[in-house]
């Protein structure tokens, strides 16, 4: 008669997802790999331009002027790409959102606690810290700058060394970035608005409010006609989005909107996907190839040779850097994991036996990666004081990296552990030959083997 399994004091932490939220996170981290890497190259070049014989004509071209003044839009180049393409990839946030609300981790009360609740644990520590570094200086309006994490960049480190985590894992990194975005769009949307103007932001509802009655009513057609979107809805969308930008609120908080109010679901429950995982494969690589890595070449060109006047020891002693580079290293991870940790007490839950506490270690600081997000916080902060901005993007692209690295080695010392589990499990000496051979597998090594419970 088979062992009785001990009865679980409460529920199960990071079980293995369905096959088709599996295939659809896998999927999901083959085309952000590829964003990343586009992300750090466009990072490189911007470095490489700023600190060369050309970087007066990099600052000349990130000065350029166009668009129309009487709207509001008379931007430069870098504005262009802060507020106006990373619109589109805050559109994809909004997608996958709604998705996570309606079919995802956060449709539930209880698998969207730990995500939620270490979310705000990455968020809370990392401000308090960059405030005990900045207290009583003009740098610490900055708080929310080592807040976000890049999902971008974060994915693809993850991919490259962490191909044989657990789903589970990479599951809660991706829930988690989402919150995490959530959170960061709503302090850009409130702390970063000084004067809002009602009359543009009343018009905006009208562009809003037929963008989604288009995409709920005629959902089959915009999918089965792919430039359809292009010619009906994308003018619907600019004008939403101009209108927004013109009210003093960040461009970004539009793109956000329109993602969510897009379909998620065609008709009923189990009636497939809708509108949303469309418009999210015909818009990804379009963030990932070209909107995020422009707001990356516009955004992460900054002199660290000395160009700025500034000593390297003055540099490294800045209570900006200190707190932003302390916040991203120290307070992610310390938050999430925290956080993480008091939802396990509190709840009375347990890790799955696939899971241990260094793998949500090394999730941890990867989601130390602020990079896109934290620059465009940055860039809103530091508008009047070119010497902070300098210092807070110099700390946030060491930082990062440094996060990465971290991370990195970690994931790929777990990943390697998975993988040996993996092989020996598939060996014929280890395959089940009776009743209760499969209780065996978890084992000796004191890691146990991802186990049918997960499934369950």
């Amino acid at each position: 008669m088979p062992a009785i399994a001990p009865k679980n004091l409460g529920p199960v932490l990071f079980r293995r997802g369905s096959p088709d939220e599996t295939r659809r996170i896998t999927e999901l981290l083959r085309k952000e790999t590829v964003g990343g890497f586009l992300l750090v190259l466009a990072a490189i070049a911007a470095l490489i331009a700023a600190n060369s014989a050309f970087a007066d004509d990099y600052e000349r071209l990130r000065s350029v002027t166009i668009g129309y003044a009487p709207w509001h839009l008379e931007l430069t180049l870098g504005q262009w790409a802060s507020d106006g393409l990373l619109a589109i990839f805050f559109f994809l946030v909004g997608l996958e959102l709604k998705r996570e609300f309606v079919l995802g981790e956060l449709r539930s009360p209880r698998t969207a606690a730990v995500p939620v609740v270490a979310a705000l644990g990455g968020v809370i520590a990392p401000a308090l810290i960059y405030l005990a570094f900045t207290a009583g200086t003009n740098g610490s309006d900055g708080w929310a700058i080592p807040t976000a994490t890049d999902i971008a960049f974060a994915v693809a480190v993850l991919a490259v060394v962490g191909s044989h985590l657990p789903s589970a894992l990479r599951l809660f990194l991706l829930t988690l970035a989402v919150v995490d975005d959530l959170l960061a769009i709503s302090i850009i949307a409130i702390a970063y608005t000084e004067q809002v103007l009602w009359t543009p932001l009343f018009w905006s509802v009208i562009p809003l409010g037929v963008f989604a009655f288009l995409t709920h009513r005629y959902a089959a057609f915009f999918s089965r006609h792919h430039v359809a979107a292009w010619i009906v809805l994308l003018p619907i969308g600019f004008t939403f989005w101009a209108l927004v930008h013109a009210s003093g609120i960040h461009a970004t908080i539009a793109g956000v909107l329109l993602g969510f109010v897009v379909p998620v679901l065609r008709g009923g429950p189990d009636s497939g996907a809708g509108l949303a995982e469309e418009f999210e494969h015909r818009f990804r690589p379009l963030s990932a190839g070209i909107a995020v890595p422009v707001f990356a070449f516009m955004a992460a060109g900054v002199p660290v040779l000395g160009s700025s006047g500034v000593s390297l020891s003055e540099t490294l002693t800045d209570p900006i850097v200190l707190g932003i580079a302390a916040g991203l290293l120290l307070g992610k991870p310390l938050g999430i994991l925290s956080c993480t940790w008091a939802v396990t007490k509190l709840t009375r839950s347990t890790l799955d036996p696939a899971i241990r506490w260094i793998d949500l270690t090394a999730v941890s600081l990867l989601a130390g990666i602020g990079f896109t997000v934290s620059l465009l916080i940055a860039e809103l902060t530091f508008t009047d004081s070119a010497a902070a901005l300098t210092n807070a993007k110099l700390a946030i692209l060491v930082a990062s990296t440094a996060a990465a690295i971290a991370a990195g080695t970690v994931l790929a010392f777990r990943s390697r552990h998975y993988r040996r589990i993996e092989e020996a499990a598939t060996e014929p000496d280890v395959a089940q030959t009776g009743e209760g051979a499969t209780a065996a597998t978890p084992g000796a090594a004191g890691d146990p083997a991802p186990s049918t419970s997960a499934d369950r």
